[in-house]
C-alpha cells in the first residue's frame, strides 16, 4: 500500500518522462494527447496557440444538440427545416435542398458522418432561431466546460467568411473568426464523449445513406475508422479501437483531426492541427492523409507507453493523518480511511515516487461525537505531473457519544491537570 505523506505545492521535475515532451517529431502546428477519463495530459506541443479549427468546431454543435436531447428540449424525431441560408452555406455537405425537412437524428448523421455544413446550420437554426443566436450558446458553453478564453466561435460550422461564396451569407455580425487551441479541442472532445457517449454511435459509422432513395451513401471523412475502405489508399489508415471524433479542413486551418480510440479499457483523445505531409510536392490525397499519419503517432505513443495504475486504494489508512481529534466521545480520536481510489496513466514500469500526496483534516478540531462510519473528515490531494485529483477522507468506524458520567470526570481531570501545569509554572 502506498504510504501517504504531507506535501507542499509540487512542481514536477523536468526530467520526469511522464510529463516531458517525447521525441515524436510531429509534422503539425499544434498537438495534444489526453486521457479521456481524467483529462490527464500525456503529450502536448504548442497546445495553447489559438488556431482555426475548421469543422472540429462542429463538436460544439454536437454537444449542444446532445444536451438539448438529454434535457427534453428536442427529440430525435423532431423535424428540422432547411432554410435558404442553410441550403446554400457551401463547403462540405451539400446534401440538403431548401425547405427540405429531415429528423434531428438524420441531420446528426449528416453532420457527424459527412461533416455537413448545411445540416449543422439547419440544426443551429432549429435550436436557437438563428445561427448567430446559436453561436452565442456555443461561446457560453465553451466557458462553462472549461475551454480557454482564446476559444471563440462565430459559426456553427467552423467556416470562415472567406470560405463562403454568397455575399449575403458573409454578413456575420460577430467579430473575428472561429478559433480554438489544441487543448480547447481536447477538452471539448473529452466532454462530448464523457457527457454524451452515444455520440460515438454516430461518429463511428464509415458510411450511410442519408435517405433510402439516395444513389450513394455519405462517406465518413475519418479514414482511421475500421471498415473505412473507400479506396486502397484510405484503407491503410484504419486504426483498431478508433471510433471518432471530428475531422476539419479549410485553407486557413489546414488539415485537422480530433481523434479518440479505446483499447484495453483505456480511452485517449488526440488533437492535431494543421498537419503537414512530409512528401515532396504531395497531392491532395497525401496532404489530407497527413492528419491521420500524425494522429497514429500520437495514439501509438499513448497506448504503447502508458498504463493505468492505482496509486491510492479505497479504504486505505492514511499514514500522515491516521486519526482526527474527536470531542465528547469515549476515545479522543477517530481513525481515518480513504473513501475512494485514485488512478493515473503512468509510463509503463515507472514507480510511484513521482506521485505526491497531501492529507488535510477539514474538521478543524470541531468534530463532535456521535460520528458515523463514512462521515467526511478530510481530503487528500494526489498530484502526478500537472494533474491533481482529490479523494475524500472518512471516519473508519461509528463512534458513540460518551455518557455524562464519563464526560464529567474527564472535565474534572482536565481541570486539575491545568491547575497542576499552572503550579509547575511558579517554580
Amino acid at each position: 500500500m502506498l504510504a501517504v505523506s504531507l506535501a507542499v505545492t509540487f512542481v514536477p521535475p523536468s526530467s520526469s518522462k511522464a510529463w516531458a515532451a517525447p521525441e515524436l517529431k510531429l509534422n503539425v502546428k499544434s498537438a495534444i494527447l489526453i486521457d479521456a477519463e481524467s483529462g490527464q495530459v500525456l503529450y502536448e506541443n504548442n497546445a495553447d496557440e489559438a488556431l482555426p479549427p475548421a469543422s472540429m468546431a462542429k463538436m460544439m454543435t454536437e454537444y449542444i444538440l446532445m444536451e438539448q436531447i438529454k434535457t427534453g428540449k428536442l427529440s430525435w424525431e423532431n423535424m428540422v427545416h432547411t432554410s435558404h441560408y442553410a441550403a446554400n452555406v457551401g463547403g462540405s455537405g451539400g446534401m440538403l435542398a431548401e425547405n427540405e425537412q429531415l429528423s434531428v437524428r438524420d441531420m446528426l448523421y449528416a453532420l457527424s458522418i459527412y461533416s455537413s455544413n448545411d445540416a449543422s446550420v439547419a440544426l443551429a437554426e432549429h435550436i436557437a432561431g438563428t445561427e448567430q443566436q446559436f453561436v452565442a450558446m456555443m461561446n457560453e458553453k465553451a466557458k462553462e466546460i472549461g475551454m480557454s478564453d482564446k476559444a471563440h466561435f462565430t459559426s456553427a460550422t467552423g467556416l470562415t467568411r472567406d470560405d463562403i461564396d454568397d455575399p449575403e451569407l458573409k454578413s456575420n455580425p460577430l467579430e473575428g473568426e472561429t478559433l480554438m487551441t489544441a487543448r480547447d479541442a481536447a477538452i471539448l472532445g473529452q466532454r462530448l464523449i464523457k457527457d454524451y457517449p452515444e455520440i460515438l454511435d454516430f461518429t463511428k459509422i464509415p458510411s450511410k445513406k442519408l435517405r433510402e432513395a439516395d444513389q450513394y451513401p455519405m462517406t465518413n471523412w475519418n479514414w482511421m475508422l475500421e471498415g473505412k475502405a473507400n479506396s486502397e489508399f484510405q484503407k491503410q489508415f484504419a486504426y483498431p479501437g478508433l471510433d471518432g471524433l471530428k475531422t476539419g479542413s479549410t485553407d486557413a486551418a489546414g488539415y485537422c483531426f480530433t481523434g479518440t480510440a479505446l483499447r484495453n479499457g483505456m480511452r485517449l483523445v488526440s488533437v492535431v492541427m494543421n498537419a503537414q505531409s512530409t512528401k515532396q510536392n504531395p497531392n491532395k490525397q497525401e496532404r489530407e492523409a497527413a492528419r491521420f499519419i500524425e494522429t497514429r503517432k500520437l495514439l501509438d505513443y499513448g497506448f504503447n507507453n502508458f498504463e493505468a495504475k492505482t496509486v491510492v486504494k479505497k479504504d486505505s489508512a492514511v499514514e500522515s493523518l491516521p486519526t482526527v481529534p474527536l470531542k465528547k466521545a469515549v476515545g479522543k480520536t477517530v481513525p481515518v480511511l480513504t473513501a475512494g481510489e485514485v488512478s493515473f496513466l503512468m509510463l509503463k514500469g515507472e514507480n510511484e515516487s513521482n506521485v505526491k500526496l497531501e492529507a488535510t483534516d477539514t474538521t478543524q478540531g470541531k468534530l463532535t461525537a456521535p460520528v458515523k462510519k463514512g462521515d467526511e473528515v478530510g481530503t487528500m490531494t494526489v498530484t502526478y505531473g500537472k494533474t491533481t485529483k482529490t479523494v475524500k477522507l472518512v471516519a473508519a468506524e461509528d463512534v458513540k457519544k460518551a455518557g455524562a458520567f464519563r464526560l464529567f470526570f474527564r472535565s474534572v481531570g482536565g481541570f486539575f491537570s491545568r491547575i497542576g501545569d499552572t503550579i509547575k509554572g511558579w517554580f
